[in-house]
């Protein structure tokens, strides 16, 4: 079998997993829950999470027995950093958008993506709450529902709508002044910010063209790896907020309808931060 017809048949069997999983996301959301946090207050597992991740790597185990998995929970389970091998690599957040989950916020779903020598070639992203199935498979584009989708068509930091990360200008967050400083920045310089909640939802938003770029530091792996692919075979750009090549396991992202846009927030980005360096200098 080649390499191709390997990767459809990987990608359908999670397809499938992932499907199921859905009734199971459905019933969480809908019923009582059990809720624990993990390093910090608003960092939930619930007992859906563990449900669902449980599901999609036995299934897949059983279908594939020697690929590797690297799944949110079962990392947090070991406190163990997840190493990224050449072989085929399931990366699984079973529920993104845990706090929107427990609060009975729509904006969350179910991310399944798969590398092979490290690379992403297939992304699955579902929200069974609206019914939304995102998917890819590399070099065959991106897919809503089966229909598929393309990346908007705005190429102006100020004509755009951006999904920006929250959570670091909490009071105790390190670089508080950086984080505020980009997110003044970030204001004035678009037409419209947003915060959805869930990495991989706004990456599957910015895919279809609802939103047209976004930025987020201090990711895992299991935020972004559908959702990478998903917007890149939509026809954007996902690269890192400032370093050249983006590593999926210490994902700084700057995702964006196309090249021009991704620049221009990268620039932004930049000279922010070389700004709010000075002023800590002259301070000194």
């Amino acid at each position: 079998m080649s390499s191709e017809l390997n990767i459809k048949n990987y990608f359908e069997c999670a397809k499938e997993l992932t499907l199921k999983a859905g009734e199971i996301f459905i019933c969480g959301f809908e019923g009582p829950k059990n809720v624990e946090t993990k390093d910090h207050e608003w960092d939930l597992v619930t007992d859906y999470d563990r449900k669902i991740e449980n599901l999609l790597i036995k299934g897949l185990k059983e279908k594939f027995p020697d690929h590797e998995f690297i799944g949110e929970e079962t990392v947090a389970s070991y406190k163990e950093t997840p190493v990224l091998t050449d072989k085929p690599t399931w990366i699984i957040d079973p529920i993104d958008g845990t706090i929107n989950f427990v609060h009975s916020l729509p904006f969350t779903c179910i991310s399944v993506g798969l590398t092979i020598s490290k690379e992403i070639v297939a992304g699955i992203i579902y929200n069974p709450l609206m019914s939304e199935l995102y998917t890819a498979i590399k070099g065959q584009g991106a897919y809503l529902n089966g229909k598929r989708i393309k990346t908007s068509n705005i190429t102006e930091l100020k004509k755009a709508l951006i999904e920006y990360e929250l959570f670091s200008l909490r009071s105790t967050s390190r670089n508080r002044d950086i984080k505020a400083g980009r997110f003044d920045a970030v204001v004035n310089a678009t037409r419209g910010v947003r915060f959805i909640g869930s990495a991989a939802m706004a990456l599957a938003y910015l895919a279809k063209g609802a939103v047209d770029c976004l930025q987020m530091d201090n990711l895992c792996a299991w935020d972004v790896a559908a959702g990478v692919l998903i917007v890149r075979e939509a026809g954007g750009t996902v690269i890192d907020t400032k370093e050249e090549k983006y590593n999926l396991m210490k994902p700084n992202t700057i995702a964006a309808a196309n090249d021009t846009l991704a620049s221009e927030i990268r620039q932004l980005i930049v000279d922010t931060d070389l700004k709010i360096l000075r002023k800590r200098l002259t301070r000194a």
